[in-house]
């Protein structure tokens, strides 16, 4: 029997991290030592006092019921109060925060609740995927503005917005920015506001690395800036700032009409995360912040080794002041590799897997994204494999350049 093809399905990119990830997964089989800096999963365990909180939750027999698809009542006050403390944002519990099954299904959902067929989504480029995605399988329709350091992102989405019809119905930003580790200020969240009351666009954007930051910079809420309320929400994850990206935990805040929008359709798919994990996100969010400061304190010691390091065999790249990632260019003789070839020779050459910048769109494919997940010493290990491959001679550039393109 052939195999049905859905439009939908179509749609979607291909997804250009399966290439690398089957060559990783081979080389391993054969007992290769490969170290992966390249899937953006947080290693570090979560804090005790939340796990301590979770299994205490768990033994209760009233908490394996179904639980509230928008969050539980004590859980939507603690979002709020952790607004009120780290940004002076006032959030209404009941018509302005929802809690979502991480960050990813929040998104997601949301687009799907809010976009029909035809509609315009401006979305940065190179982007993370789902932010695209998410666009795709609601049916709208997907306009990149090119996110690099050579382009004036706001001279570019003025003139995307005069230039398309229909005019854009919502744009979807991340910062500090996964994959380019981009940080922005407050006054570029009040441009976005200008921008979106300008031309009647909604905003959302995704604050999942708020607290992954370093060298004194502190990450702005989109919210904090006046009037964004009334064009859009933010979305925050657990994930990485207490280690708990297995736990599915996340939330929505902000614009009362996109909040409903969400608790709607939600209402309709699921019955919302495990309740012993929602009880134990309450004491991470109400809890003390020195677990999380230790874990950027990781995160920042694995950046400046990996940074160090590259540095020193001669790879130049900008130490990232957010996220657990470094984005790093392509070195000029291996750039017209472009990055999925690339990638594929570092697991071979260097037994270190990095993610193409192919992945998250093409305007990122003369980058690749290293992930902070490795220690210092394993990160290491990865620098003398890489300076093998920064030490090849023109002569065995050639040779690999061949072999690819053979390949391709």
């Amino acid at each position: 029997m052939a195999i049905e093809e859905f439009p939908r399905m179509k749609r979607l990119p291909p997804y250009v991290f399966a290439t690398v990830n089957a060559l990783k997964m081979m080389a391993r089989r054969r007992g290769e030592d490969i170290i992966d800096l390249g899937m953006g999963n947080p290693d570090m365990p979560t804090p005790q006092h939340i796990i301590d909180k979770l299994t205490e939750a768990a033994g209760k027999a009233a908490n394996h019921r179904y639980s509230a698809s928008r969050g539980i009542t004590k859980l939507r006050v603690a979002i709020s109060d952790w607004y009120k403390r780290r940004f002076d944002v006032d959030i209404d519990p009941e018509t302005e925060a929802i809690a979502t099954i991480g960050a990813k299904e929040g998104l997601s959902h949301l687009v799907l609740a809010t976009v029909e067929a035809g509609d315009v989504v401006l979305v940065p480029n190179p982007t993370y995927p789902i932010h695209a995605a998410s666009v795709v399988i609601s049916g709208g329709q997907l306009v990149s503005i090119p996110l690099t350091p050579d382009r004036d992102f706001f001279e570019d989405l003025h003139n995307i917005t005069e230039l398309i019809r229909p005019r854009p119905k919502m744009l979807i930003i991340s910062f500090p920015h996964n994959p380019t580790t981009r940080c922005v200020d407050l006054e570029f969240f009040k441009r976005i506001v200008e921008y979106a009351n300008k031309y009647q666009v909604l905003i959302i954007h995704d604050f999942a690395y708020a607290d992954l930051v370093f060298d004194g910079y502190k990450a702005p809420s989109f919210l904090q800036v006046p009037g964004a309320k009334e064009v859009g929400v933010e979305l925050f994850s657990l994930s990485k700032s207490y280690n708990m990206p297995g736990w599915r935990m996340g939330f929505v805040v902000g614009n009362q009409r996109l909040v409903h929008a969400l608790t709607r359709i939600k209402s309709y798919l699921d019955y919302g995360v495990f309740q012993p994990i929602q009880i134990a996100s309450i004491i991470a969010l109400n809890g003390p912040y020195d677990c999380v400061e230790q874990i950027v304190g990781t995160y920042k010691e694995r950046r400046d080794a990996l940074c160090r390091g590259l540095h020193n065999i001669g790879w130049r790249v900008e130490p990232p002041k957010g996220t657990m990632f470094v984005w790093a260019r392509i070195p000029r003789k291996f750039r017209h590799l472009l990055s999925i070839n690339f990638s594929l020779m570092l697991i071979e050459e260097a037994k270190t897997a990095v993610s193409p910048g192919l992945g998250f769109g093409e305007w990122g494919d003369e980058y690749v994204r290293f992930a902070l997940v490795e220690n210092v010493q394993r990160t290491n290990q990865a620098i003398r494999g890489l300076r093998k491959v920064m030490r090849m001679s023109a002569d065995e550039i050639e040779v690999i350049t061949q072999k690819y393109q053979k390949k391709g």
